[in-house]
């Protein structure tokens, strides 16, 4: 079967995002080379759920149009969360606000109307994965509302947003993988649950870190307390007058031992 540019670009895409999602998880959080294999997977992720979505949009399916939206929105949310400094907001949050709140209505009206109509779907799904992914952009609609009123969040907050938005992604692209397209693997891999395991593995580490970021000091030991710009102005307002006096007892300090000026 010949495979269209489009195609074999989504299936190259999600197969590095994949990969590039597992060795990230298990790379030191905060190295340089966490950072390069998460901006791999990043950028993979992304460029598969544009195609997904194109390829969609050329189908006429709606479903995969939100789906693929959905995961385009965490990825983008999560890597900004990552980049932008503690405390603060922008446009972006704005319309990433609006995105995502159009997802949730549309998700969860057309699980209602699934669950209503005659035939039991809605574009050929069932009601339950309009009201898994509306429940999800529900939670995520949330927090963007918290994080805006609270102008920005920070600390372990900040990680915890950052972590399960990219796990859930994660979670949403190996399902499609895994899951959806059972049929592309060998037999053994179907009877031994070996492509369901590999289908949650996302969401296992999303728990574990979970976990470990909000109810463990892993990440409290490291924080700084000066990583706010109001943290680091006092900082250095308290500094001052040391850092003063310390120049003027070096300077007595040589004409008191005759050293040239």
């Amino acid at each position: 079967m010949r495979l269209s540019p489009i195609l074999l670009f989504h299936i190259c895409c999600g197969t590095v995002g994949f990969l590039s999602g597992v060795v990230t998880v298990f790379l030191r959080k905060g190295s340089r080379q966490h950072a390069t294999a998460g901006n791999v997977f990043v950028i993979s992720m992304l460029s598969l759920a544009a195609s997904g979505v194109y390829m969609a949009l050329m189908k006429s399916q709606p479903a995969n149009v939100l789906g693929g939206t959905v995961t385009f929105y965490l990825v983008a949310t999560a890597w900004m969360t990552a980049k932008r400094r503690n405390g603060e907001i922008g446009v972006f949050d704005w319309g990433a606000l609006l995105v995502v709140s159009a997802l949730a209505s549309f998700e969860l009206t057309f699980g209602v109307e699934a669950a209503t109509s005659p035939t039991g779907s809605k574009y050929g799904y069932p009601p339950w994965p309009y009201f898994f992914l509306g429940s999800v952009a529900l939670i995520a609609t949330t927090g963007d509302v918290r994080m805006i009123v609270r102008r920005g969040i920070s600390g372990t907050q900040r990680i915890a947003r950052h972590l399960w938005r990219m796990c859930f992604a994660f979670f949403i692209a190996a399902s499609s993988i895994f899951l959806a397209r059972q049929h592309l693997f060998p037999a053994l891999l179907r009877k031994t649950g070996v492509l369901f395991l590999l289908s949650f593995f996302p969401l296992i580490l999303m728990i574990f870190w979970l976990i470990r970021v909000r109810f463990t000091n892993a990440f409290k030991r490291t924080a700084s307390p000066y990583r706010t710009d109001t943290a680091r102005a006092a900082f250095r307002e308290q500094s001052l007058p040391r850092a003063q006096a310390f120049a003027v007892f070096e300077t007595w300090d040589s004409h008191s031992k005759g050293e040239p000026k």
